[in-house]
């Protein structure tokens, strides 16, 4: 039996289809044709187990994230599970979606990811730890110049705002660190690793996620969505971190939940001493009256 085949069969299960409909109600036709079509038109996708396939795209259906490549919003990228000989599909969030999500929460005002190229850094402020840049303007001549670092920025409604760098050779430990992929000793593993073929939008996607997950307040559905990137769904709500070390896996969730925490302290401090300075004016401006 061919691959489409195993796929089309699971998904048209008698089973399958009653778990949809609750799930899913009136959206069910419709999701079984996009992932579908999703799968028929990519042979690498066919040889995922179909389970992994439909628990991906269901993630992307609750978060409400197109999975068209074009767009960049999310994925769903086949990895090969060595270890248990067999290929799943992975949930993989876009830098689009993290920016779709937090635009949904209504507490960011803005936020942006850029590459930095070499010639840009101005200066490091050592007690605040903000940078200033000099951009180059030009954008052909900017296009020439090598790219040093990736910086990431946001700025909350309550006017709290915060960015990020981090040099391109930090990114590149980060991905070593939990991508067994693009760590792996296998030239033709590593060279097939998402961060080994689109480099660019993983940095880009990874400084902006490390800023939100520390600095920012997550609502439920970037936690959600933070929580299910680059997993592997074998059951209902089960993430497993295939392409990471486990340990590592553990300590990047365990750094999310305390980081978020520590960020909605910090926005907390800082409400207060608007509050505060606001009341120390209000009060200034009656005795002047």
């Amino acid at each position: 039996m061919s691959n489409l085949k195993e796929f089309n069969l699971v998904i048209r299960n008698q089973n399958t289809q009653a778990y949809l409909q609750d799930v899913l109600g009136e959206k069910k036709e419709t999701f079984v044709s996009n992932l579908t079509a999703l799968v028929s038109n990519d042979t690498k996708l066919q040889e995922c187990k179909p389970v992994t396939l439909m628990y991906a795209a269901l993630t992307a259906t609750s978060l409400d994230l197109p999975l068209d490549k074009n767009l960049g919003f999310a994925y769903v990228i086949p990895y090969k599970n060595n270890r248990e000989r067999t290929t799943e599909a992975q949930f993989q969030l876009g830098a689009k979606g993290i920016k779709q999500l937090a635009i949904r929460s209504g507490q960011f005002i803005g936020m942006n990811v850029t590459d930095v190229r070499e010639g840009e850094i101005a200066g490091r402020n050592r007690m605040t730890g903000e940078m200033t840049f000099n951009w180059i303007e030009d954008d052909e001549e900017r296009e020439k110049a090598k790219v040093v670092g990736y910086l990431a920025w946001f700025k909350l409604v309550n006017g709290f705002e915060k960015t990020k760098y981090m040099t391109v050779d930090e990114i590149k430990a980060h991905a070593t660190r939990y991508s067994q992929t693009y760590s792996s000793k296998n030239d033709y593993v590593r060279k097939n690793s998402k961060w080994a073929t689109d480099f660019d939008k993983m940095a880009e996607k990874t400084v902006m996620k490390l800023l939100l997950s520390k600095d920012a307040p997550l609502s439920v559905e970037m936690q959600t969505a933070f929580r299910a990137d680059q997993s592997v769904q074998r059951e209902e709500g089960k993430y497993i971190y295939s392409d990471n070390c486990n340990e590592a896996a553990k300590s990047k969730l365990t750094e999310l939940a305390e980081d978020n925490a520590e960020a909605k302290n910090d926005e907390a401090e800082y409400e207060e001493v608007n509050e505060t300075e606001t009341t120390e004016r209000e009060a200034s401006d009656e005795e002047v009256q």
